[in-house]
């Protein structure tokens, strides 16, 4: 991307101040790149408690007191790639490898239901049982289609840098949600993080998901050596590819990896970061992960703007988080059963499914109408 063609690079108010950024925000007015960064660089309480409560504002301006639920199925801990901040890359030998079958992931997928989720998790690494050949995907797509056929709720596929042939088919199998994070759009930062990975092949799987119809998740990991820049480059970039939900995770160190004595991010980074999310992607959907801090960090990102709780596991699967593996999840604590009274103490509540499933098809609707439109003008265009 030009910079240019940044979305983020309009000119700043002749004077800008921090309230004079919070009224251009809360008008849904574009904030200026410096604007942006200095929001980012505040890092008085006070400051920041202001800017969590404008998140907020516009959190309620599209989504009421409405929040939405995730279940989370890690059903392979097998990874072929050597990131080095993830605790399941290829050469760890500290890590617990699972692969579930498909009659425990379908049983975890119906209790994960039962116990109030809005949408189903599927996720694994880049298992390299699965990434010899296109063949080997036939097993998920079949797995896929019963997940959606048990359970009727939206389903969020994570594969990872899937094949075209395999993507294309996602759609027809049941899936609703493409999600491959990025981690970072500074192109030398991924290739520390994300070693012998192509960055750009990364990028182009997502708007390739678009295109066959599902909706997308974009993903930054905070804290691993970026600079506000980065922060502000990621964001102006999931604003450009217009994806429907954008998070920010914190850094965790992870034993066994070359990144396991690099130091964490203070816990408020995150919070700060998912607040500037819903100032300047105010009407897309924004997680609280229970993978970071669990159930204890929940509050704050809540109060940042975020409108989604994710990673939900349930106590009895012998599933695995990510970035905290087995955090709360033997003691019940990533369950909705545990989640929803903490919405409550916020004001915030628990969405109806059906609440749920009318936005993800307002916004399918709405991709298939702009695809069609972007469709017609370059025919128009090729024509004359």
């Amino acid at each position: 991307m030009r910079k240019e063609d940044h979305p983020l690079n309009a000119k700043p108010s002749h004077f800008f101040s921090l309230d004079s950024i919070l009224k251009k925000a809360l008008h849904e007015e574009p904030l200026a790149r410096r604007e942006v960064l200095h929001l980012l660089a505040l890092k008085e309480q006070g400051e920041q408690e202001r800017i969590y409560e404008v998140a907020r504002r516009l959190r309620e301006r599209y989504f009421s007191n409405k929040v939405f639920l995730y279940g989370f199925v890690y059903f392979s801990t097998w990874c072929r790639n050597h990131c080095t901040f993830c605790f399941y890359r290829a050469p760890n030998t500290l890590c617990e490898r699972y692969r579930k079958t498909d009659e425990e992931i379908l049983d975890t997928a119906i209790r994960l239901t039962e116990s109030g989720v809005h949408l189903l998790d599927l996720t694994m690494g880049e298992d390299p049982a699965c990434y010899n050949g296109e063949d080997d995907f036939e097993r998920l797509l079949s797995l896929l289609k019963k997940v959606k056929k048990e359970t009727s709720l939206p389903i969020m596929v994570s594969w990872g840098v899937t094949p075209d042939s395999v993507l294309e088919r996602l759609s027809e199998a049941g899936a609703d949600w493409f999600a491959c994070y990025q981690e970072t759009h500074n192109p030398d930062l991924f290739r520390k993080l994300r070693l012998n990975q192509d960055y750009q092949r990364r990028l182009e799987v997502k708007i390739k998901a678009k295109k066959f119809g599902m909706l997308i998740e974009e993903g930054i990991l905070s804290g691993v050596g970026e600079s506000l820049d980065d922060v502000v480059d990621s964001i102006g970039a999931m604003k450009v590819m217009e994806a429907h939900q954008v998070r920010v995770m914190n850094f965790i160190p992870q034993k066994g990896t070359p990144m396991a004595h690099s130091p964490s991010p203070h816990p408020e980074l995150e919070n700060q970061i998912i607040a500037i999310l819903r100032l300047l992607l105010p009407h897309r959907l924004i997680p609280a992960s229970l993978d970071v801090y669990g159930i204890d960090g929940l509050k704050g990102k809540l109060r940042a703007g975020a409108n989604v709780v994710t990673s939900l596991i349930l106590p009895s699967s012998e599933l695995r988080g990510v970035a905290q593996s087995t955090l709360g999840i033997c003691e019940g604590l990533r369950s909705a059963k545990a989640v929803i009274p903490v919405l409550g103490e916020l004001g915030l509540r628990k969405a109806d499914l059906e609440e749920y499933v009318s936005w993800v098809k307002k916004e399918k609707e709405r991709l298939m109408t702009d695809s069609s439109k972007r469709k017609h003008l370059s025919q128009n265009i090729a024509a004359g």
